[in-house]
C-alpha cells in the first residue's frame, strides 16, 4: 500500500542466535537487514525499506511493485510475517544531500551588496526555501 510516500510491505522476519531478528522483504527484492532485538529490527526493516524503494523505484521514476497480501506470505518455523511502514519523504529529507545546481536572478545591486558582505548564496536560498516550505 503507498500514500504519498507512505509505504506498507510485507516483512519476513526471523529469529537469530542471542535474540537477533533478520529481516527480508518478498516483494523487494534484495531487501534485506536485521537487528539486535525486535525492536531494533523493526527500525531498520522501516529504513532498509524506505532505501530500496527511493533508491529502486522513486529516484528512477519507476512504480514499486504491489505490496503482497500478508495472508499470502509463507512463513517457516521461526519466523513470522508482519506489515512494515516507511516513509520515503522523511527519509529523503535525511539523507538525501545531493546538491541541484539552480540558476536564479537578483538585481545587480542586491548582487553587489551581498558580496561586499561574503554572504553565502546557496545557504541563503536554502533557508529561505525551509523556512517557505516550513521543513527543517
Amino acid at each position: 500500500m503507498k500514500r504519498d510516500s507512505v509505504y506498507s510491505y510485507p516483512a519476513v522476519f526471523t529469529k537469530e542466535k542471542k535474540g537477533m531478528y533478520s529481516v527480508s522483504f518478498p516483494d523487494i527484492t534484495g531487501c534485506v537487514t536485521c537487528g539486535d532485538d525486535i525492536a531494533d529490527a523493526i527500525l531498520m526493516a522501516s529504513d532498509a525499506l524506505a532505501l530500496m524503494l527511493y533508491s529502486m523505484y522513486e529516484e528512477k521514476g519507476v512504480a514499486a511493485p504491489d505490496p503482497t497480501p500478508i495472508k499470502n506470505i509463507k512463513v517457516k518455523a521461526g519466523e513470522f510475517a508482519s506489515y512494515v511502514v516507511c516513509d520515503t519523504k522523511t527519509y529523503r529529507r535525511k539523507f538525501g544531500s545531493k546538491a541541484v545546481k539552480k540558476t536564479l536572478t537578483i538585481p545587480e545591486w542586491m548582487n553587489t551588496a551581498a558580496t561586499e558582505q561574503n554572504i553565502n548564496f546557496s545557504q541563503v536560498l536554502q533557508e529561505a526555501l525551509q523556512k517557505k516550505l516550513d521543513v527543517s
